[in-house]
């Protein structure tokens, strides 16, 4: 079996303001890549985000910028001086992959479209990820992960069906942006290599949100039939989430989970019982099951039930807080948290990255301090201490 090998091979520039942006080059960073963040002389926009360390807002202790900028190298650099960008330009010809979010046009009008890229180093691959892509009638429209979510379909699904639509928690659609953008620049960045051919990879949000709307889209492609609608916690007495003791439990029992679930609840009375013994008859009296399980579920720890759920083969899951996945012996097994040392944070826990590979590891690196690496990147391209202490004063870096 031939031996795998990580990305260090792999330089990213990273001119990205966003989540998304930072959650792809976070991914390359994760897996060996050279990550070099340019930052402008303020520093980051994603430093300024808080929770911060000690409750004290800091540039250097933003909870999402440590988390997002693990591994990463970061420099100043203000490309919008005539020598800023004779300076990211050389960086081009080091480069693999560059990243960026400006509206569409924003590279081209620095100098930076994808033509000249691609003259400067052939094997160039630009990623860029905006709210609605590079072309369309709303290609230059802003946008938020709210407003993202809502316009790739996914906040329709989503809320109680006399509510009005809710948006998930967290930033997905940025984070689903910046994973669908890492997965499309790491195979333009192999074909770039491999094949000599240079990719401009165009990154919408929305369309990132829409893609994965499984069946719905389809429907309504084929038959004009929009199943779309939002069902809340409880789409029958065997889908759904169900208040418990404390918290509460998700259950997703097809037809053939149907005997272990049963037993699972301690009726196993029911399997033979003529109004639950197949689908068609436990659909045709949902209420009655839907009222044995609500009081079932009334009664139970989630954790116990999930472990008893396990052991008898029921697909019975309790929502996990984030105490619980803090908590959890899974993710703790598998050594999903990193402990970093940062040096304006102190010690700090962070979440691995969403996916392994075999063979290749993943280094606990932390986020870079504002300018850490000026001296260090500026050096490789050969300016002296003299040299960056002049750009220094001329607002360049």
């Amino acid at each position: 079996m031939p031996e795998a090998t990580s990305l260090s091979d792999l330089r990213v520039l990273d001119l990205s303001t966003g989540v998304a942006g930072a959650f792809c080059t976070k991914l390359f960073a994760e897996f060996g890549a050279d990550v070099i963040t340019l930052e402008p002389r303020s520093g980051h926009s994603l430093r300024r985000n808080g929770p911060f360390a000690a409750d004290r807002p800091h540039p250097e202790t933003g909870a999402l910028w440590l988390y997002l900028a693990t591994n990463k190298r970061s420099a100043m650099l203000n490309i919008q001086t005539r020598t800023g960008l004779h300076l990211f330009l050389s960086m081009v010809e080091e480069a693999n992959v560059i990243v960026e979010d400006f509206p569409p046009g924003k590279m081209a009008e620095l100098g930076l479209s994808f033509d000249v890229l691609r003259h400067i180093k052939r094997r160039i691959v630009l990623v860029s990820i905006t709210p609605f892509g590079q072309t369309g009638p709303r290609a230059a429209w802003r946008a938020t992960n709210l407003t993202s979510f809502a316009s790739g379909g996914q906040m329709s699904l989503t809320g109680d069906p006399d509510r009005e639509p809710l948006v998930a928690g967290g930033k997905q659609a940025e984070y689903q942006a910046g994973l669908q953008a890492f997965a499309a620049a790491a195979v333009a960045a192999f074909n770039a290599d491999a094949l000599e051919v240079p990719n401009h990879v165009d990154i919408s949000a929305q369309e990132c949100m829409a893609s994965a709307l499984e069946l719905y889209l389809p429907w309504w492609a084929y038959l004009k039939r929009d199943i779309s609608k939002r069902r809340g916690n409880v789409l029958s007495a065997m889908v759904g989430v169900l208040p418990a003791k404390e918290g509460y439990l998700g259950l997703h029992i097809m037809p053939r989970n149907w005997p272990w679930f049963a037993k699972a609840i301690g009726r196993p009375d029911l399997i033979e019982d003529e109004d639950f013994k197949d689908s068609h008859s436990r659909l045709q009296h949902n209420d009655e099951l839907e009222a044995i399980v609500y009081e079932w579920a009334s009664r139970q720890d989630p954790r116990d039930a999930y472990q008893a759920a396990g052991a008898a083969r029921a697909p019975i899951a309790f929502v996990h807080t984030i105490r619980d996945l803090f908590e959890s012996e899974q993710l703790r097994s598998r050594d999903f948290f990193r402990q970093v040392e940062h040096p304006a944070a102190g010690d700090i826990t962070l979440p691995g990255p969403p996916f392994r590979m075999m063979g290749i590891e993943s280094p606990a690196g932390r986020a870079p301090l504002l300018g850490e690496h000026n001296e260090e990147l500026y050096g490789e391209m050969g300016l002296s201490r003299r040299d960056l202490a002049r750009l220094r004063a001329a607002g360049v870096v």
